[in-house]
């Protein structure tokens, strides 16, 4: 496999390449870049299989080197500092990433799951999702990557009614009646979806807020959604539904 590292930080870039040669002696490294000129003058030249991507880069950004390169034909793992907006898009993407300062055991479980990645159709799913995330930039995210035993779905966010836990599992339930089930607790989601009009209302139960038909205060309390299910809502955290209520009023 060949592949190509693209970080402003010479520091960063050579981290990366070390963990790669000392973990990884099969994979070749093609090339590296500091830039977005030269990440896409690298990576036509190279033609790899796998790209370590920074999103921030002095004269532009890693989105900027993809939308250059369309189609895509290599698969991405990210390099990012904290900048939230990217970091959500990524997430909401579904693709794999590391943060700065750039760790082994996070970068060999990234590229670990990159290379067992085998579903068709599953890169673009995942790209699509990302470009339209990332140039709505610092407002919602749209799209959403959910992966199950069996199937990739790229969803609208705005779609979602609800979430329920099980364990370790989340089940989304959407306005098309579908139910999609992923091996993912739901406090992973609610982290995500934070700022996207979702609101925990109980242990078990991430709500949209757009879909609450009407607060039953019977019984402790409960919510009437769109597709006329009952979720209950905790004493603890009815008082701030009560408050979002105001907010909305």
């Amino acid at each position: 496999m060949k592949v190509v590292v693209v970080d402003d930080e010479l520091y960063s870039r050579e981290s990366v390449i070390a963990i790669l040669n000392e973990k990884f002696p099969e994979i070749e490294i093609a090339g590296q870049a500091g830039s977005v000129r030269e990440a896409i003058e690298t990576i036509s030249d190279t033609r790899p299989e796998l790209v370590f991507l920074d999103i921030d880069l002095p004269d532009g950004s890693g989105f900027d080197i993809l939308n250059s390169l369309k189609p895509i034909r290599f698969k991405i793992i990210f390099i990012t500092a904290h900048l939230e907006y990217a970091l959500k898009a990524i997430k909401f993407s579904a693709f794999d990433y590391i943060l700065k300062p750039v760790s082994s055991v996070e970068l060999i479980a990234a590229l670990d799951r990159a290379l067992m990645e085998t579903q068709p159709g599953t890169h673009q799913m995942k790209l699509d999702a990302f470009f339209g995330n990332y140039e709505n930039n610092k407002k919602e995210a749209k799209k959403m990557v959910l992966k199950t035993s069996e199937s990739i779905h790229l969803i609208n966010i705005q779609d979602i009614i609800r979430c329920e836990a099980d364990n370790n599992y989340t089940t989304f339930f959407l306005n098309t009646g579908e139910k999609i089930i992923v091996s993912k607790g739901l406090k992973e989601y609610e982290e995500m979806l934070n700022g996207n009009g979702f609101f925990r209302v109980h242990q078990s139960h991430l709500v949209n807020i757009r879909c609450i038909s009407r607060f039953d205060k019977r019984d402790g309390g409960s919510l009437i959604l769109a597709d006329k299910t009952q979720v209950p809502v905790s004493q603890r955290k009815r008082q701030k539904l009560m408050d979002l209520f105001d907010e909305l009023s």
